[in-house]
């Protein structure tokens, strides 16, 4: 049976206007790309003002408004773009140098851009990370991690490029720690950016807390587990990238159940953070930086 379908000039001109009006409504409003239609008088800088009466505050202030339909702020801080408002206050509480940026979307999605360097002279006293060198950026950085903390010495930390990487197999394992100074009844949050490009197998890494100084003669357990990785558990077989306490798994098995990577002091003094792991199988290894420890109280 043959079938004729006859399309007149009339179908194709009724069909090229609903292409039309289809690829203009999938274009989101607020796309960084210029559609042709976008304002062009935008100014995208800004304004650094510190927060009265607070330290490590400050506030970003736009200049532009008008057909500006997003504001996208990127702090500096490693923490990424987000999307925020005309007048935002942030929070930087480690002492260094930040790029700050702003990026206007205006209407038609064109975007400007505009950055400038903010000086922060002074840690946040209560929530200034106590974590030295946790970027490994350095060779100073570094210095600053001993190898120790278990009993296997089969594992290898490498560092390069920013992170300090943990590979192993055949059930071997190594950890690293470095001293830090706790004040007693104080609550101290501690996180990490971990990945794996391909995802370990039977494997553990786990985070610790105590008083008494890591050896290499035995797994440090002191205080219990804080935060974890454990393939038994669930997580790490596939590949991952993102914070310790958003990745990791098991939180029944630690010290504080459902809050990863809470320590709580019971003394004034000098406590040592243990990161420690190993595997049968971790092929590309755990890789981590960014390692903070901030009081919260």
């Amino acid at each position: 049976m043959n079938i004729k379908i006859r399309i007149t000039k009339y179908s194709v001109i009724m069909f090229s206007l609903i292409s039309m009006i289809l690829m203009t409504a999938c274009q989101p409003e607020d796309s960084f790309k210029n559609n042709g239609l976008a304002a062009t008088d935008i100014d995208a800088s800004f304004t650094v003002t510190p927060v009265n009466g607070v330290t490590n505050r400050y506030t970003l202030q736009a200049q532009s408004t008008a057909n500006v339909i997003t504001n996208w702020w990127d702090v500096g801080d490693g923490s990424g773009m987000f999307r925020g408002k005309v007048n935002e206050e942030i929070f930087l509480p480690d002492a260094g140098t930040y790029t700050l940026s702003h990026t206007a979307v205006a209407k038609g999605g064109a975007t400007y851009m505009s950055s400038q360097e903010l000086t922060v002279d002074e840690s946040d006293p209560n929530s200034g990370n106590i974590v030295k060198g946790g970027k490994f950026a350095t060779p100073e950085d570094i210095a600053q991690w001993t190898i120790g903390g278990t009993g296997s010495s089969d594992g290898v930390w490498t560092f390069a490029n920013g992170k300090a990487t943990l590979t192993a197999s055949g059930y071997g394992g190594r950890g690293i720690y470095q001293a830090v100074d706790v004040i007693e009844g104080k609550t101290y949050q501690i996180d990490m950016l971990v990945s794996s490009t391909s995802g370990v197998s039977d494997t553990w890494f786990e985070i610790y807390c105590g008083y008494s100084v890591p050896t290499t003669s035995g797994d440090y357990n002191e205080g219990g587990k804080l935060m974890t990785i454990n393939t038994w558990a669930g997580c790490g077989g596939d590949p991952f990238s993102g914070k310790l306490s958003v990745v990791g798994c098991d939180l029944g098995a630690i010290t504080y159940p459902n809050e990863p990577g809470k320590f709580v002091a019971t003394a004034t003094g000098t406590a040592y953070l243990v990161i420690r792991g190993g595997g049968n199988d971790m092929r590309d290894g755990i890789a981590i930086t960014n390692v903070e420890m901030r009081g919260t109280n």
